[in-house]
């Protein structure tokens, strides 16, 4: 029992110094209900890793250590430059762990908190490097569930056009294992109430237009300096997400184009059916808006094809070459 309280109890330096699964714990970087995340040193590669303890009570749950096996592999597999790279997953003494990369920086939570809303040219290259990374996994069968600022990490980027490099993590643990394995009950869900998506609340099917409105309500606070929907109280929160209307971004932000408010109202919508079909198309909603102009239609595309099966004559430059006989 002293090794499962030392986890969650409260008193992290317990384990600072300590081995685990061949990783040397140096110090807490974070912690939520379910787990803790450690920076460490993996000691057969000599590296610093990021080292995710879970709460000893889930590994005695058979269900949710057979997903988190599975989960844990596909999160693996995914190799996408946004995704934070998971090492390795495994139990050690009762105490299921995930080892991923130690990505230095901070994450999106912090970096609001500190400087409240980003300028538009900022908020758009984050969200669109989350976007692909959530279409990544979408293609591989993993639903985030749990987009916001926390799990969003903001490293230095490579140059002066790519200033912020952008990771989404924790997919080694996502939230459908714990809803499957009675962790969670009837009437309850696992996300973070301002950005969960309406049938998440409901307990209705979720697929990849779940992390479209999750990831909307972060870019939205990006730019509002606050999530879409602000309640009391718990209950009106998750009454808003699922039954009333967003604000339009533009009655906090006026100095921001009117057009994105159409964006975030269709990735806001309640229906997924009725949202960007890809967090990559909400992102492209945006940047369409924001340069005011529109998308493409497939219609559109089609009208300036040139049509193949008239002959085109050959431009001029190329006249001495084609000729004709």
């Amino acid at each position: 029992m002293a090794r499962e309280t030392s986890l969650f109890s409260g008193r992290p330096s317990e384990l600072i110094g300590r081995q685990v699964a061949g990783y040397r714990i140096e110090r807490e970087i974070g912690r939520g209900g379910m787990a803790v995340v450690y920076r460490a040193r993996d000691l057969r590669l000599d590296r610093t890793v990021a080292l995710k303890l879970l709460a000893p009570e889930l590994a005695r749950n058979d269900t949710f250590r057979k997903r988190f096996s599975h989960e844990s592999r596909v999160a693996a597999a995914i190799d996408h430059p946004n995704i934070v790279p998971v090492f390795e997953a495994g139990e050690t003494d009762g105490v299921l762990y995930i080892a991923m990369r130690f990505v230095a920086g901070s994450d999106l939570r912090h970096l609001l908190d500190r400087q409240g809303p980003l300028p538009l040219a900022t908020a758009l290259r984050i969200a669109a490097q989350v976007a692909s990374a959530l279409d990544a996994a979408h293609e591989h069968g993993l639903v985030h569930r749990d987009v916001k600022p926390g799990n969003i990490l903001v490293a230095r980027g490579t140059d002066s056009d790519h200033p912020e490099h952008v990771y989404l993590t924790d997919f080694g643990l996502t939230k459908k294992s714990l809803s499957l394995t009675g962790f969670t009950t009837v009437g309850q869900f696992v996300g973070t109430l301002d950005y969960v998506a309406p049938e998440q609340i409901s307990g209705r099917p979720v697929d990849g237009r779940c992390d479209v409105y999750g990831l909307a309500c972060v870019v939205y606070e990006t730019l509002a300096g606050r999530p879409p929907f602000r309640r009391d109280d718990d209950m009106a929160l998750l009454w808003a997400h699922q039954y009333d209307a967003p604000p339009a971004l533009t009655e906090s932000r006026p100095d921001l184009p009117a057009p994105l408010d159409a964006a975030f109202a269709k990735a806001l919508a309640k229906a997924p059916d009725d949202r960007h079909d890809s967090c990559l198309a909400f992102v492209a909603a945006l940047r369409a808006a924001a340069e005011g102009g529109h998308l493409p239609t497939e219609v559109a595309l089609r009208a300036v094809e040139p049509d193949v099966a008239a002959p085109q004559p050959p431009p001029r430059w190329a006249e001495p070459v084609f000729r004709e006989h």
